[in-house]
């Protein structure tokens, strides 16, 4: 599982929620970085923040989406952006699934347990 997310803190958080579940989860915070570390990894999930400089998750997720060798991989954005057009966009580019910060253990482990 790859979380992908420019808070070294809530990559911490979300791999102290999944660890204890028995995941194995590795904290990316460069999205420029992400198709090197799916390389690497070969994440079963992916879960990816929104809001990122350089590169945002919505461009992220689209480009994941399009690339034959990475799209079959399920993409969960988590994000603080939380209105209805957010999650309409992110369903556009391709995402799998949507949760939105602050979020509870249980919709974090909901949304990941729907792929992984």
């Amino acid at each position: 599982m790859l979380i992908v997310d420019d808070s070294p803190s809530q990559v911490r958080l979300i791999q102290g929620l999944l660890e204890p579940e028995g995941y194995w989860p590795v904290g990316l915070n460069d999205p420029k970085r992400v198709e090197e570390a799916i390389a690497a990894e070969r994440p079963s999930v992916i879960l990816l923040d929104v809001v990122m400089p350089g590169r945002n998750g919505f461009q992220v997720c689209r480009e994941l989406k399009s690339n034959a060798e990475f799209n079959s991989i399920p993409v969960i954005l988590v994000t603080s952006k939380d209105t209805a057009s957010d999650k309409y966009w992110g369903e556009q580019q391709g995402a799998d699934g949507y949760v939105t910060k602050p979020f509870t253990r249980e919709e974090l482990l909901r949304a990941v347990r729907r792929f992984a």
